[in-house]
C-alpha cells in the first residue's frame, strides 16, 4: 500500500458547500436508507445502505470513502447509485477506531487532520476483512441478486483496487483516482505488486484526472502489469480535470471567484492567469464528473 501525500486541503476547500448540497439531496431522496452494523469478528462496521426503487433483484455496490472518512458527500453518492437501480452500501472503515468506540465523526471531533491520520494507520488486513464482511452481507440480502461490485474515491480508489485482489468473485472494481497495489515501501522504487494483481478476478475500471500526475504516473506500469497477467483493466483519463473531480465537480460546487485588481501589474496578471486556470479546471471537473458517472452506470448495466 503506498503512502498517501494528498493535497487534502485543496479537495476539501469547497467541501462545506458540497456537504450542505449533499445533505439537501439526501433529505429529498425518496429511497429507503438506513444504518446497519455489520459484524466482522469482534468488530462492528457501521454502514450506510440505500435501496433502489426497482421491481427485481439487483446488483450491490460497496462504496469506499475518501481519506475524509464517512461524509455526507459519500452518503449522497451512495444514494445516487441507488437511484440508478443498485443496492449501494458505504461502510465507515473507521468504525470502532474513535473515542468511545466511535468512527469518523468522533475522530473528526478530536482535530482537523485526525481522520486522515487514522485512515492511513488502518491495517490492510482489517480493511479487507471489513470490506469482505460488508460484501458478504449485501450479497445475501433478499433484494440482492448475489453480484457485488466495489467502487472508491482517492484513498478509497486505491482500496477498491486492493479489494479486487482480496475478493476474486467481485463483478467489477471501479477505481477513481487511486493506485494499484504496489511495493512502494519507504525508500524503495515504485514497483507494481504483480503477486497481488495475479489474484484479481474482476475487470478493473479506472477513472483518472489529467491534472493528477501523482496518480497518473502509476497508470502505464499498471496497464503493462495487468496486460502481462491477462487481467482486464480499462483506464480512462478525463481531460483538464483535477484530483477529486467527483467531489469538486458537484453541480453546486462554488465557482472560482474573479480576483480584485491590486494595481500591481505583475501581480494582477498572475491573479488573472490563475483565475482562468481555475475556471478551466472547474469546468473540466464538472464535465468529468458527469462523464464518469455516465460511464460507471453504463458499465454496471
Amino acid at each position: 500500500m503506498s503512502a498517501h501525500h494528498h493535497s487534502d486541503a485543496a479537495i476539501n476547500a469547497n467541501s462545506e458547500t458540497i456537504q450542505d448540497w449533499a445533505k439537501q439531496q439526501l433529505a429529498k431522496s425518496p429511497r429507503h436508507r438506513e444504518w446497519v452494523k455489520i459484524k466482522n469478528g469482534n468488530r462492528e462496521v457501521n454502514s450506510f445502505i440505500v435501496y433502489p426503487e426497482v421491481s427485481k433483484k439487483t446488483t450491490a455496490i460497496v462504496v469506499i470513502h475518501e481519506i475524509f472518512g464517512m461524509t455526507d458527500w459519500v452518503q449522497q453518492l451512495t444514494d445516487e447509485l441507488a437511484e440508478a437501480g443498485y443496492i449501494a452500501i458505504a461502510p465507515d472503515l473507521l468504525s470502532g477506531m474513535g473515542p468511545n468506540g466511535g468512527g469518523t465523526a468522533e475522530i473528526a471531533a478530536t482535530g482537523s487532520n485526525a481522520v486522515g491520520q487514522a485512515i492511513r494507520a488502518l491495517p490492510p488486513d482489517q480493511i479487507a476483512a471489513d470490506l469482505n464482511a460488508v460484501a458478504d452481507y449485501v450479497s445475501k440480502l433478499p433484494a440482492a441478486n448475489g453480484k457485488v461490485a466495489v467502487g472508491g474515491f482517492c484513498w478509497g480508489g486505491t482500496q477498491s483496487f486492493f479489494f479486487a485482489t482480496r475478493r476474486p468473485t467481485l463483478k467489477a472494481a471501479f477505481v477513481f483516482y487511486g493506485t494499484a497495489p504496489n511495493n512502494n515501501a519507504q525508500g524503495q522504487a515504485y514497483t507494481i505488486d504483480k503477486t497481488a494483481l495475479g489474484r484479481i478476478g474482476a475487470p478493473v475500471y479506472g477513472f483518472y484526472a489529467e491534472n493528477d500526475m501523482r496518480v497518473d504516473a502509476t497508470v502505464p506500469p499498471t496497464v503493462d502489469a495487468m496486460k502481462e497477467l491477462k487481467k482486464s483493466y480499462e483506464p480512462v483519463t478525463y481531460a483538464g480535470a483535477g484530483h477529486g473531480f467527483m467531489r469538486a465537480g458537484e453541480p453546486n460546487a462554488p465557482e472560482p471567484k474573479a480576483p480584485a485588481a491590486k494595481g500591481d501589474e505583475a501581480a494582477d496578471k498572475k491573479a488573472a492567469d490563475d483565475y482562468q486556470k481555475a475556471v478551466a479546471m472547474d469546468k473540466a471537473n464538472r464535465k468529468a464528473r458527469n462523464d464518469a458517472l455516465a460511464r460507471w452506470k453504463t458499465i454496471l448495466a
